[in-house]
């Protein structure tokens, strides 16, 4: 998002982080009705044109959406959708997105507070991997013939009792609802936020065999120390990195594998 969407996302951040702090409030329940209004602005592009319009007073926009939702939604919703109507927006599509990324916070809010956030964030990164493996199954969940009970019921099948009741409904959001995304982008943006929640980065670690509980925590040390910041460390084990690790935080990759050393060393022979 770009200027004033940026800023009105950030905006709404911080309201539904004053709103989730208040006990009285189910973030779990939250997080559905946020997702149902995405689905409704999704489906009624005129209805989000109105929204984002900047020619219509805020607080007839405002109003519209209390009239529209108001009955249907509680009123912590309601409220945080009509204050998002409020503010200004760069294009339609965006409030949308933000909505959608509002109650994916909503779900990992619920994580926090039942201390399981560190198990719903690995549980999206093994569940990425995954699917990076299985083509069969990667076909499944986003072939657009199959029907959403279809997708959910084979999530319940995979995930239930397996996985964090979080990570259940975070994943068969994505899955039934993608809004044009790759399931891949959409693991990975739920993978980020569950980070940013904890105020941390994600380092994707792979190596030869698995680190122990002293190499992981001199690692994390290592690289909060490099990048400034708290790190979660998603760990992963591929037998062809060779006497080493390989790590990526975001776009970046900090390479030590024996592996990508000879390579390296190879192309400088051969220049």
């Amino acid at each position: 998002m770009n200027g004033a969407s940026r800023e009105a996302l950030a905006a709404a951040r911080e309201r539904l982080d004053a709103l989730t702090d208040s006990t009285s409030v189910d973030a779990a329940a939250l997080a559905d009705e946020l997702a149902a209004v995405t689905a409704l602005l999704d489906r009624e592009a005129g209805l989000r044109r109105v929204l984002t319009d900047p020619a219509q007073p805020a607080e007839a926009k405002a109003e519209l959406v209390q009239r529209l939702i108001g009955g249907q939604v509680s009123g912590s919703a309601a409220d945080q959708v009509a204050g998002m109507a409020r503010t200004r927006w760069s294009q339609p599509r965006d409030l949308v997105d933000a909505l959608e990324e509002l109650a994916s916070i909503a779900d990992l809010t619920a994580a926090e507070k039942t201390g399981t956030l560190d198990d719903v964030e690995d549980e999206l990164f093994r569940f990425a991997r995954i699917v990076s493996s299985s083509t069969e199954l990667r076909a499944a969940l986003t072939d657009r013939a199959a029907g959403t009970a279809a997708k959910t019921e084979l999530l319940h099948r995979l995930l239930g009792g397996r996985a964090k009741p979080v990570t259940e409904r975070l994943v068969v959001r994505l899955v039934t609802a993608p809004r044009g995304r790759s399931l891949e982008a959409g693991l990975e943006s739920l993978s980020k936020l569950a980070a940013e929640r904890r105020d941390r980065m994600v380092a994707v670690v792979t190596s030869a065999v698995p680190l122990s509980d002293g190499q992981k925590q001199r690692l994390g040390a290592a690289l909060a120390k490099l990048y400034g910041r708290r790190m979660h460390l998603n760990l992963d084990v591929d037998p062809e990195v060779i006497g080493g690790i390989r790590v990526q935080v975001g776009d970046e990759v900090i390479n030590g594998s024996l592996v990508d050393r000879l390579d390296d060393a190879a192309r400088r022979m051969a220049s």
